[in-house]
C-alpha cells in the first residue's frame, strides 16, 4: 500500500475538519474563477460602452468577492494547521509508543540518531504534506480544470493553440516529481548519518575529551555534514531549476495569447475584454502548475518520510506476548531453571554467545555469575526478563516457560540494575520511585538506606528533592549506582538482577549493600553479574562462565578447591593469601566447556 495512504489513518480522526477545509477551499476556487469574467464585463460593458454604473456595480461585487475569499482563506488556513499539527502529534505519539514496544534486538538494529529523525524531521515532513494538501492540494487542480473550461468558453481557438504548451508544462512537472523522490530519500538518509554522529558525540563528549579526539570527531562530523549539505544542494538545484522553466512556459503562453488574440481582435472576432479574461485564465491555469511544483517537492519529501515512518510502525517486536500468554501468580517464589539454553544475536555471521546452559536457581538464592569479558554473563541475565528470547532451549520461572508469560506481568516481578546506570531529569525522589510512582517517603527512605544512598542524599542541597540533571551529570558514578539499586529494591521484586551494579562504589560500601540485600532479599532470588570477586564471595552459588558455557558452579569454597579458572581469578584479584579451610572445601561440580 502507498505509504501516504497508510498514514491517512492518522487523518481519519480529523475528517470533519479536513472536509470543511476542503469545502472552504473549493468555494474559494469558484470565487477566484469569477474575477476574470467580472473584469471582462467592466472592460466590454462598462468602459467599452461608457457605462459608469456597470463599472461601479461590478467593482463593488469584486470587492465583496475579495472579502469573502479572504474569510474563506483564513478559515481554511486555521483548519489546515489544526489538522496538520494534530496529525504530526499523533504520529510522534505512535512512533514513540511503537519504539517502547521494541525488544533489545530491535533497538540493536535501529540507531538512536535514525529514530530521532523519524520522530522529528520525518514527522514534520508528513505534517507538511497534510497541511499543503488541504491548502493547495484541492485548489490547484480545481483552479486548473476550471480555468481550462473557462478558457475554452472564452475563446476555443486560443485554447486550442495553447493546448500543446499546457501538455509540455505538465510533462515537465511529472519529470521533476519523479526526479525529486530519490533525491529527497538520499537527503533524509544523510540526515540520519549526521544525527547519528551528533548523538554519539554528545553522549560521549567526555570520552572524546579524555582521549583528545576533538579533531578526529570534528572531521567525522564534517564528513557527515558535508555529505548532507551536498545532497541538500543537489535537491535545491533541481527545485530552483523547476520554477524558472515553468515561468518561461507562462511567458511563452502570454506571448502566444497576445499575438494570436491581437490578430483575432483586429479581425473583430475577439473583444479586448475577452483577451484580458483569457489572459487571466491562462495565468490562473499556469499558477496551479507552479503551485504543483511546491506541492510536488513537499509530496516527494513526504513520501520518503512516510516510508521511513512506516518502517518503524511496521516493525514487529522481536519479543512479544504469545496469544495465550498468562500472568505470573502473585505467590510465585522465584525458582529459575535454564534448560539447554543457547543464544546468538541476530545477523548472518553472528556466533553463539551462550551454548547449552543448564542451571537451576532455587527461590531465595543469591547466584553470582563470574567470567572473563565476553563470556556471556550479562547476556544470560538479560534473557530472564526477556530483553532477548532464547535461540534454543527454554527458561522456566516457577515451572512456567517465560515465553508463555505476559511481559508486563514478568517485568513487574523483576528488579533490574543494569550495567549502564540511567537516571532521568527530575528529583532524587522521583528517580527512586520510578517503578513505583505511588511509593511513600517511608518506603523510599528504606530502599535508599538498603542501597547505602540515604546519607549522601540527605547531604545534597535539597535532599530527596535535589534536582538530577540530564543523565545524572551532577552525581558521581557510585551515587548514581546506589540510586539505581534503591530504585530496584523499592519494587520488592521476586527476582533482583544486579549487572555489575556496584563497580563504582568502594569495597566497604559494597559490603554494606550486600549485607542489606541479604536481609531485604532473603525470600527472593538475586542474580549478580560481577567483575570483582569480592562481590561474589558470599553468594549461595557462583557460576563460572567461559566462552558461553558453564565451566563450573558451586560455593566459593567449592570452587577454590575444584575450579582452576575461579582460583586464577581469585588469586589475580586478592592474592595468594587464602584460608586453607576455604581452599580445601570440596564438592564443586566441574563442567566441560
Amino acid at each position: 500500500m502507498d505509504p501516504i495512504l497508510k498514514l491517512a489513518f492518522f487523518v481519519r480522526p480529523y475528517w470533519k475538519r479536513s472536509v470543511l477545509a476542503l469545502v472552504l477551499l473549493t468555494a474559494l476556487v469558484f470565487l477566484d474563477l469569477a474575477i476574470p469574467r467580472l473584469v471582462q464585463r467592466i472592460i466590454d460593458q462598462g468602459i467599452g460602452q461608457n457605462d459608469q454604473q456597470v463599472v461601479i456595480r461590478t467593482a463593488l461585487l469584486m470587492l465583496g468577492i475579495s472579502l469573502v475569499s479572504m474569510l474563506l482563506a483564513v478559515g481554511n488556513n486555521i483548519l489546515s494547521v489544526q489538522v496538520g499539527e494534530s496529525v504530526a502529534r499523533d504520529l510522534r505519539d505512535a512512533l514513540f509508543t511503537r519504539i517502547q514496544t521494541f525488544s533489545f534486538a530491535n533497538l540493536d538494529e535501529q540507531k538512536t540518531g535514525q529514530l530521532m529523525v523519524r520522530l522529528t524531521s520525518d514527522a514534520n515532513a508528513v505534517q507538511r504534506v497534510v497541511l499543503v494538501s488541504l491548502r493547495i492540494g484541492t485548489r490547484a487542480p480545481l483552479l486548473m480544470i476550471g480555468s481550462l473550461i473557462l478558457m475554452v468558453s472564452t475563446s476555443p481557438s486560443l485554447a486550442l493553440i495553447l493546448l500543446p504548451l499546457l501538455l509540455v508544462t505538465s510533462a515537465i512537472i511529472v519529470f521533476f516529481v519523479i526526479r525529486m523522490e530519490p533525491l529527497f530519500r538520499s537527503v533524509q538518509q544523510k540526515l540520519d548519518g549526521l544525527n547519528t554522529v551528533l548523538q554519539e558525540n554528545i553522549a560521549g563528549v567526555r570520552l572524546v575529551k579524555s582521549f583528545v579526539r576533538d579533531d578526529f570527531e570534528g572531521e567525522r562530523f564534517e564528513r557527515a555534514n558535508e555529505a548532507y549539505t551536498g545532497h541538500s544542494v543537489r535537491v535545491l538545484q533541481v527545485v530552483s531549476t523547476m520554477s524558472p522553466v515553468l515561468m518561461m512556459c507562462v511567458n511563452i503562453g502570454m506571448v502566444i495569447v497576445i499575438w494570436a488574440g491581437g490578430i483575432e481582435s483586429v479581425r473583430g472576432d475577439l473583444s479586448v475584454g475577452q483577451i484580458v479574461a483569457f489572459t487571466n485564465y491562462l495565468l490562473t491555469t499556469m499558477t496551479p502548475l507552479i503551485m504543483m511544483t511546491i506541492l510536488s517537492n513537499i509530496w516527494a519529501g513526504g513520501i520518503v518520510s512516510a516510508r521511513r515512518i512506516n518502517e518503524v510502525l511496521d516493525t514487529v517486536p522481536d519479543v512479544r506476548d504469545a496469544p495465550d500468554a498468562i500472568s505470573l501468580p502473585e505467590t510465585a517464589p522465584g525458582r529459575l531453571v535454564f534448560e539447554n539454553v543457547s543464544f546468538r544475536y541476530r545477523g548472518e555471521n553472528a556466533e553463539s554467545v551462550l551454548d547449552q546452559i543448564d542451571l537451576t536457581i532455587e527461590p531465595g538464592q543469591t547466584v553470582a555469575f563470574l567470567g572473563s569479558t565476553g563470556s556471556g554473563k550479562s547476556t544470560l541475565v538479560n534473557l530472564v526478563p526477556r530483553f532477548y528470547d532464547v535461540t534454543a532451549g527454554r527458561i522456566m520461572l516457577d515451572g512456567i516457560d517465560i515465553r508463555r508469560l505476559r511481559q508486563e506481568s514478568l517485568l513487574a516481578r523483576i528488579g533490574i540494575v543494569p550495567q549502564e546506570t540511567v537516571l532521568f531529569s527530575g528529583t532524587v525522589r522521583d528517580n527512586i520511585r520510578y517503578g513505583v510512582p505511588g511509593a511513600g517517603d517511608g518506603e523510599i527512605f528504606a530502599a535508599a538506606e538498603a542501597a547505602q544512598a540515604h546519607d549522601f542524599i540527605l547531604a545534597l542541597p535539597q535532599g530527596y528533592d535535589t534536582h538530577i540533571e540530564e543523565r545524572g551529570v551532577n552525581l558521581s558514578g557510585g551515587q548514581k549506582q546506589r540510586i539505581a539499586i534503591a530504585r530496584a529494591l523499592l519494587m520488592r521484586p521476586t527476582i533482583l538482577i544486579l549487572d555489575d551494579s556496584t563497580s563504582a562504589v568502594d569495597v566497604e560500601t559494597e559490603t554494606r549493600i550486600q549485607e542489606a540485600l541479604e536481609t531485604r532479599m532473603r525470600r527472593h532470588t538475586t542474580l549478580v553479574v560481577a567483575q570483582r570477586i569480592s562481590t561474589v564471595l558470599k553468594a549461595d552459588k557462583i557460576v563460572v562462565l567461559e566462552n558461553g558455557r558453564i565451566a563450573a558452579e558451586g560455593s566459593h569454597g567449592e570452587l577454590i578447591a575444584a575450579c582452576p579458572i575461579y582460583r586464577e581469578i581469585f588469586e589475580s584479584q586478592l592474592g595468594n593469601d587464602i584460608d586453607p579451610e576455604e581452599a580445601t572445601a570440596g564438592g564443586a561440580r566441574e563442567v566441560s566447556p
